[in-house]
């Protein structure tokens, strides 16, 4: 069953502006939580609310980094490739290993993101990530090694669309 691309990007999006509002939610908490009154340092040694602080400051890098996938994946182009076209950002790779068949996006950003489809399950892959970068420039009947379980197994590029 073949896969709508922009029904999967909007799959995508849905997933990061998920995980930015939890992101958003966490920040704002031990935002709260570093200035409440009830942080403040009892003694010279207490660092609760430090703590407190680096934990919120991390957070609102996560809700940033997540906000730029946003847009990185709203504006991705989705090409149309032809068996003999090399894979790149905006492909759907088909993954045959032994008979049992996997499904990558190659997408800018949010690596090991999987969103499940009518076909199957979808991984985000992108081209800084070891199979990524295995995959980018390779055509349909190519072999990429892909870990699975501590092992290296073996797999072909059996469609790229």
């Amino acid at each position: 069953m073949p896969i709508d691309k922009h029904a999967l990007r909007d799959a995508i999006l849905a997933a990061l502006r998920e995980e930015q509002a939890r992101q958003a939610r966490a920040a704002a908490d031990a935002h709260e939580e570093a200035t409440s009154e009830e942080s403040r340092p009892e003694n010279k040694w207490d660092t609760h609310s430090q703590e407190a602080a680096y934990l919120a400051e991390g957070q609102s890098r996560q809700v940033q980094e997540a906000a730029e996938a946003i847009g990185l994946f709203a504006a991705l182009p989705l090409p149309a490739f032809s068996p003999a076209d090399p894979a790149a950002l905006g492909a759907l790779v088909t993954l045959d290993s032994g008979g049992i068949p996997s499904r990558y996006f190659l997408g800018p950003r949010a690596g090991g993101l999987t969103v499940a489809t009518a076909a199957g399950e979808v991984m985000v892959l992108t081209p800084q990530s070891p199979l990524g970068s295995q995959v980018i420039g390779r055509r349909v009947g190519d072999e990429v090694v892909t870990p699975r379980g501590g092992r290296a197994i073996r797999a072909r590029i059996t469609a790229i669309a």
